[in-house]
């Protein structure tokens, strides 16, 4: 199960009660009729990354069948400490600014951070450091792996400047000799998807409200 985008403490008018609505993305989740084995959590889990905000959203996610949550930073909670609370909180055990990688069931899933020293027009980068952790990483994985990569921002070129990183063609391409591999996203607010080659790529909808900059976008996919 992949979350996105709950933006805790945000109260302007596109929506007043942000905990409300991840509460009723929880509520959905434990009325499935097969509980999710874990969830991921693709970024801004704040709006200010204040330490109340991380507090509620914790508790809140605390009561979801799925008990076991993996995260990775967004945009937002990295505000003012540089990530130091989020990492504190939710990626222990993770290199560098919170990359990771783990394993379920024979699928590879990775972790990565693409929120760090935001460039001007808005593409943040991986850098060299977690570009190689990356490329170490997948190595000692079978062709026949399937792999789950998932980060706060879009990867590769289908979209406008500001909604992805420019680094990412480089990690993308450590994933080519790989049979099936999927990418999740969050950060643009809508529910997108897209096949490039070997790639199947998802965005999710926030829980706090949708983009009104993209809503008129098509929805891509096949």
């Amino acid at each position: 199960m992949q979350i996105s985008d709950s933006h805790i403490g945000f109260n302007k008018e596109a929506n007043k009660d942000v905990v409300a609505t991840l509460r009723e993305a929880v509520a959905k989740i434990n009325a499935l009729p097969k509980t999710p084995s874990f969830m991921i959590h693709t970024g801004d889990l704040t709006h200010l990354a204040e330490a109340e905000e991380f507090d509620a959203l914790d508790q809140i996610l605390k009561s979801c069948k799925a008990r076991q949550v993996f995260y990775v930073p967004g945009e937002h909670d990295v505000l003012n400490d540089n990530g130091k609370q989020y990492r504190d909180r939710f990626g222990k055990g993770s290199k560098g600014s919170g990359w990771y990688s783990f394993d379920q069931k024979g699928v590879h899933f990775v972790g990565l951070v693409n929120v760090m020293d935001i460039k001007e027009g808005g593409l943040g980068v991986l850098g060299r450091e977690q570009l190689e952790w990356l490329e170490d990483d997948l190595k000692a994985r079978p062709a026949s792996t399937p792999v789950v990569l998932f980060a706060m921002s879009r990867f590769g070129p289908s979209f406008p400047s500001g909604l992805g990183n420019e680094d990412s063609a480089q990690a993308l391409g450590y994933l080519k000799r790989f049979g099936s591999v999927t990418v999740l996203n969050g950060h643009i607010h809508q529910i997108i998807q897209k096949v490039e080659g070997n790639i199947t790529f998802h965005t999710a909808m926030s829980t706090a409200f949708p983009s009104r900059s993209l809503a008129r976008r098509p929805r891509q996919g096949r």
